[in-house]
């Protein structure tokens, strides 16, 4: 499984020394040293944890939390913050913060609690992935669409386990590479290529209402609207 974590931190020196020990664990991590860049990514790139610190330039981790929970972004939010008082614990956590961990801390407790908020974030998912009558099993990886059962080959079930996972969004073929494919972009086109060919034929054909969608020059989207 390929965990991405986007870190906001302001502080250079200690935002690479997140991002070196986040990496050491295997995670792909994405890192913004200010708000704007944070409020943007948070809210429109998928993530597994974001780890955000509350002092930031532009916009305060504050704002960027209220944002994301605002627009329906779940993702598990760590804060940190040298602002130790009780009190802005307890704001951090009514806000929608999953954890809260005071500066200075030990990088080991750090990686301790990402774990902990992606095994949360793994229990309390929903076996069902629904996009409008499309529904997907996601303990037997089985797909319906209405009453009827899709025989999918197993990557066309996860490109498509993907795509109703960020439906409504338009992911792009390098997310769909990096996630699901590791080798190179000349034979990974072609196969993606043949792969929604022969999703659209299974998930679509006979119906009126169509899910997958080509976003020309960028992706592919699952629309349930």
């Amino acid at each position: 499984m390929n965990v991405r974590v986007l870190v906001v931190e302001d502080e250079r020196d200690l935002a690479d020394l997140i991002t070196e020990a986040l990496k050491k664990e295997m995670f792909t991590v994405d890192v913004c040293y200010d708000g704007e860049e944070g409020m943007y990514m948070a809210l429109n790139e998928p993530f597994d944890v974001v780890i955000l610190d509350i002092m930031l330039p532009v916009h305060d981790g504050w704002e960027i939390l209220k944002s994301m929970r605002e627009s329906g972004v779940n993702t598990p939010v760590l804060m940190l913050t040298a602002l130790s008082d009780v009190e802005y614990r307890v704001k951090g956590l009514n806000m929608g913060a999953d954890d809260y961990l005071p500066k200075p801390f030990d990088l080991r407790e750090l990686i301790a609690r990402v774990r902990a908020l992606i095994r949360r974030k793994s229990e309390s998912k929903s076996t069902k992935l629904v996009c409008g009558d499309l529904i997907l099993d996601t303990a037997t990886k089985k797909a319906y669409r209405g009453s009827k059962e899709i025989d999918l080959t197993k990557k066309e079930y996860q490109i498509l386990e993907y795509l109703v996972m960020n439906k409504n969004r338009v992911v792009t073929k390098e997310e769909l590479q990096e996630h699901l494919w590791s080798f190179d972009d000349e034979v990974f086109s072609d196969v993606l290529r043949s792969h929604i060919k022969n999703l659209r034929k299974k998930v679509d054909k006979g119906f009126k209402k169509k899910i997958i969608h080509t976003v020309r020059g960028i992706g592919y989207v699952a629309r349930d609207e």
